[in-house]
């Protein structure tokens, strides 16, 4: 049925064939996705171009590098209060223990395994936040919490790290340790 009027469209018999509606939405979609692509092209051709023919001076990539480290300069900082290296008695027969850390920030706890598969911890207390892996000039790595405040990450930090919690009303930086 026409929406407008009532009556059935051209061709409806108003029984609610849906066929012409589905093929339509499809082609739209089609259409979309055409053009989606055809922007991206787009835009990587134009990103190229203003690459060789007009690059942004070292200096000023390094001045912008510089100032995005200072986006989170009013972050707390979890202070490291437990490391397994250094804490921890070592366990007869063990050889490849992973390495437990732990931070806390006024009353954040952040506890950390690190292994050669990845990161396993969890926030205390438990409550809605997000959790970046910092690692060097790359972009970090978000992590998902949970309800508990649990958290895994199946890439190991290679290098120096650091992990970014925002949380509600705050953001925490955890000190850079050599994984």
């Amino acid at each position: 049925m026409n929406k407008d009027n009532g009556f059935p469209r051209d061709g409806a018999d108003g029984d609610g064939d849906e066929s012409a509606d589905a093929l339509s939405a499809d082609a739209l979609s089609a259409d979309a996705l055409l053009e989606a692509t055809a922007d991206a092209l787009l835009e990587e051709e134009l990103r190229q171009a203003a690459a060789v023919f007009d690059p942004v001076p070292d200096f000023l990539r390094q001045l912008a590098l510089e100032a995005y480290a200072l986006h989170d300069l009013d972050a707390r900082i979890a202070e490291l209060t437990f490391d397994s290296l250094v804490d921890a008695l070592p366990v007869r027969g063990v050889t490849d223990a992973p390495r437990m850390l732990t931070f806390r920030a006024g009353a954040l706890t952040v506890d950390v395994e690190v292994t050669g598969e990845g990161l396993i911890g969890q926030v205390l207390p438990p409550g809605s936040a997000r959790i970046e892996v910092l690692g060097g000039p790359g972009a970090a790595r978000p992590v998902l919490v949970d309800t508990l405040g649990r958290f895994i990450s199946d890439d190991p930090p290679s290098g120096p790290f650091a992990l970014r919690l925002r949380t509600g009303t705050e953001v925490i930086v955890t000190e850079w340790l050599r994984a």
